[in-house]
C-alpha cells in the first residue's frame, strides 16, 4: 500500500505498546546501555522511500529508504528496491519526496515543563519599553485578569520581563515604579532570564521582605543604599517571593505541558534532557505519562542546590530517593544531576564567573569577577561520589572561570574513581579560555552548546564586548575550536529561555548569524560544518545522554526515533534551514506528530509561529535569560 497521507492504524497498533513501554525505557542507564536489539524479521510496519536519509554514520553508500519494524526498531535501510523487500501486505509507504529522513533531534539542555507553566501567564515577550509604556501594558494585563475577587489579593504574575529592557537604557527597576499601577494587587514580573524577578511593594509585604531579610545562599536581594529592598531579586532569592504565588491547578499544568510537548514533537524533538528537575517536575511527568501525553524520551537532570553540592552523601541520597520514587514512570530515564556553577555574563548582571575581572565599559578592570557558587574541590568531590554511583554530572558554566572549575572538578573525579567514560558535561560555554579547549577531550567531557545565541546582536556586542574586551570576546561559543580540539559536541535549546526554534538553532551553528542576527559572530573561526551540526544535535547529544546504543543514528536495530522533513537539509541553502518544517515525527516507531492530521496541523501552526519573525528580546536579552528555568 502506498500513501502520502499515512493511515496510522496499523503502525500504531503494531508498534504502540513496544514504543510506549519497552523503548521509552525506565531506570538508570550505564554508559554502554541500550544496545540495539536486531530486527526480529517479519514485514515492516512503515517504509519511508524516495528520501535523502541522513544516517549520521561515516561512509557507506547513499541511503534513500528506511523500513520501520513492528517492534518499533529500524528494520532496514538502503535503496528503495532493497528496503521494499521488507514490506508486507499491510505495510504503510510514505513518499518523502526527496526530502530528509533523519534521527529525531535530541535536545541536551531544555526546560519543557517550564515552557508549559509559562504559557499559563501573560507575557511581556521581552519588550523594550519606557516606563509609561510598561505601565500601559501591565494595566492591560490587570484588566484581563481582573475578574471577580482579583482585588486586592489576586496575584498578577507576568512572564518574559526583560531585565535590561527599561528605556532609556540603564534605567534601574524599582518597586515604586510598579507601586504606581492602579491596583492593590501583588504584582511580579519574572525575568525571561530566569535569574531576575521584580516585585511591587504589596508582593514584598506579603513575602515579609524587609531591610533585615538576609540574602539566601545562591541569591541576592537588590537593595537601596539604605539597605531597603528595591523589589528586584536575583537567582535563588527569587524563591523568597515565588513561594507565595498561588500555583495553577494540576489539570491546568498537565494540559499546558502536554501542549508544549506536542509543539516539541512538531519541531522534530524526540529526546530531551530536562535540565532542572525536582519533585514538582517529576510529579508532572508522572501525570503526563499516565495520561499518555508524554511523547518524547525524557532524561531528568536532578537539580542539586548549593547546600547539597557541599555534601556529596546527602546530595546522592536526595537524587537516589527521587529516582526510587519515580523510576517506574514510563518515558523517564534517570542518571543525571545538575549543578549551577555561576550566573550570567551580560551587563548589568555580570554574575558569570570570569578568570579576569569585568571591565567598566571604558576598558578599565573592575573588582568584579562574577560569582562562583561551588569551588573546584567541592565540585570534584561531588562528581566523584555521583560517578561512582553510576550517575553523570551536568554543570551550568557560562564564564571561563566556571568552565575551568567544572573541568578541574571532573579531573579530580577521574583521578579518584578511575572512570574514563562518565559522560560528564558542561552546558552553555559562552566564554572558554583557549588553554582549556583540549581538556574536554582529555577528560571525556561533553560540550553541550546552545549555538542559536552565537550571532552578532545587542546582547553579544553592546551588552558584552565593552565589558570583557575583544581578546576574550573572540572566544564566545568556541564551537569549531572545541571540535578541532577533539571535544564531543552536543546541542540544546534551553527552551523556554528562547522560543523553540530548532532548525534556526542548527542553521545558526553553521553560519553564526541565524534568522535574526545583525551579522555573523566569528563565522570563519567558529562556524561548524553542516554535517557536524546535524550530528551534534542527534548522535552527539545521544552520546551525552548515554543512549547512543539506542538512538541518534539511522541504522538497523536502533529505535525508530525518526523525523521526515519538508526539505533536504543536507543540501538546501543554509539560510533555508531556519524555516524547515517537520512532516512526521516517530518515537520508538510510534507516530507522535503527523502534519497531515488535525492535531498535527495545529501543532505545526504553533511551531511555525515560533519561528516567524525575530525572537522576543527577553529570550536574547541576557545569557542568564537564556536559562529561564534555571532559577526555579
Amino acid at each position: 500500500m502506498t500513501s502520502s497521507a499515512l493511515s496510522r492504524r496499523g503502525l500504531l497498533t503494531a508498534a504502540g505498546a513496544a514504543g510506549a513501554a519497552g523503548l521509552l525505557g525506565t531506570g538508570t542507564a550505564s554508559a554502554d546501555s541500550s544496545a540495539p536489539a536486531r530486527g526480529r524479521g517479519g514485514p515492516a510496519a512503515l517504509v519511508f522511500h524516495n528520501a535523502r536519509v541522513f544516517t549520521g554514520l561515516s561512509g557507506g553508500a547513499p541511503v534513500d529508504a528506511v523500513a520501520v519494524g513492528r517492534d518499533g526498531r529500524i528494520l532496514a535501510t538502503g535503496t528503495g528496491a532493497a528496503v521494499r523487500r521488507h514490506a508486507g501486505r499491510d505495510t504503510e509507504f510514505v513518499d518523502a519526496g526527496g526530502n530528509t529522513v533523519m534521527s529525531g533531534i535530541h535536545d541536551g539542555h531544555v526546560h519543557p515543563l517550564g515552557a508549559g507553566e509559562r504559557s499559563l501567564r501573560p507575557s511581556l515577550a521581552g519588550a523594550e519599553t519606557t516606563l509609561p509604556e510598561l505601565r500601559e501594558i501591565l494595566g492591560g494585563f490587570l484588566a484581563d485578569t481582573g475578574g471577580a475577587g482579583a482585588e486586592p489579593d489576586g496575584w498578577l504574575v507576568v512572564e518574559d520581563w526583560n531585565p535590561v529592557g527599561l528605556l532609556p537604557t540603564g534605567t534601574a527597576p524599582h518597586h515604586t515604579m510598579l507601586d504606581a499601577l492602579p491596583t492593590r494587587r501583588p504584582v511580579v514580573l519574572v525575568g525571561g532570564d530566569g535569574h531576575n524577578l521584580w516585585a511591587n511593594r504589596r508582593a514584598l509585604d506579603i513575602a515579609g521582605i524587609t531591610a533585615a531579610t538576609p540574602d539566601p545562599v545562591g541569591g541576592r536581594i537588590v537593595r537601596d543604599p539604605d539597605g531597603a529592598p528595591t523589589g528586584v531579586f536575583k537567582d535563588d532569592a527569587q524563591e523568597l517571593v515565588k513561594r507565595h504565588v498561588p500555583e495553577p491547578s494540576r489539570a491546568e499544568l498537565v494540559a499546558a505541558c502536554a501542549a508544549v510537548l506536542e509543539l516539541a514533537a512538531a519541531s522534530g524533538v524526540t529526546t530531551m534532557m530536562d535540565a532542572l528537575v525536582g519533585r514538582h517536575e517529576l510529579e508532572l511527568y508522572r501525570d503526563l505519562s499516565a495520561a499518555g501525553r508524554l511523547p518524547q524520551r525524557i532524561v531528568p537532570a536532578i537539580r542539586l542546590d548549593v547546600a547539597l553540592t557541599r555534601d556529596p552523601t546527602a546530595a546522592l541520597a536526595y537524587a537516589r530517593g527521587l529516582r526510587r520514587e519515580f523510576d517506574e514512570v514510563g518515558g523517564l530515564r534517570f542518571g543525571t544531576a545538575k549543578v549551577f556553577l555561576d550566573g550570567v555574563i551580560e551587563y548589568p548582571a555580570q554574575t558569570a564567573a570570569l578568570l579576569e575581572p569585568y571591565l567598566d565599559g571604558a576598558g578599565k578592570p573592575t573588582a568584579n569577577r562574577g560569582e562562583l557558587y561551588t569551588s573546584a574541590a567541592e565540585y570534584g568531590r561531588l562528581t566523584a561520589a555521583f560517578n561512582r554511583a553510576g550517575w553523570q554530572m551536568h554543570a551550568h558554566g557560562l564564564g571561563d572561570r566556571a568552565v575551568r572549575t567544572a573541568l578541574d572538578g571532573y579531573a579530580y573525579a577521574r583521578r579518584e574513581t578511575g572512570q574514563r567514560d562518565a559522560r560528564n558535561a558542561v552546558a552553555h560555554l559562552q566564554l572558554v579560555d583557549p588553554s582549556d579547549l583540549r581538556r574536554f577531550a582529555q577528560l571525556g567531557v561533553t560540550a553541550c552548546m546552545q549555538l542559536q545565541w552565537a550571532t552578532r546582536d545587542t546582547w553579544t556586542v553592546e551588552a558584552l564586548l565593552p565589558y570583557i574586551g575583544p581578546r576574550r570576546h573572540r572566544w564566545m561559543y568556541p564551537a569549531r575550536s572545541l571540535e578541532r580540539a577533539g571535544a564531543w559536541l552536543a546541542g540544546g535549546s534551553d527552551w523556554p529561555v528562547d522560543a523553540l526554534q530548532v532548525w534556526n538553532q542548527l542553521r545558526t551553528a553553521i553560519d553564526r548569524q541565524g534568522a535574526d542576527g545583525e551579522g555573523p559572530l566569528y563565522r570563519e573561526l567558529e562556524g561548524l560544518g553542516r554535517e557536524s551540526v546535524l550530528r551534534m544535535h542527534t548522535s552527539g547529544t545521544a552520546r551525552q545522554l548515554r543512549q547512543e546504543g539506542l538512538t541518534g543514528t539511522v541504522e538497523p536495530g536502533k529505535a525508530a526515533d525518526l523525523v521526515l522533513l519538508d526539505r533536504d537539509v543536507s543540501r538546501c541553502p543554509v539560510p533555508d534551514i531556519s524555516a524547515t518544517g517537520v512532516r512526521m515525527t516517530l518515537v520508538g516507531g510510534r507516530v507522535v506528530h503527523d502534519a497531515g492530521s488535525a492535531a498535527g496541523r495545529a501543532a505545526t501552526a504553533r511551531a511555525a509561529r515560533s519561528t516567524a519573525g525575530p525572537r522576543p528580546a527577553s529570550y536574547t536579552a541576557v545569557h542568564g535569560g537564556r536559562h529561564s528555568a534555571c532559577g526555579h
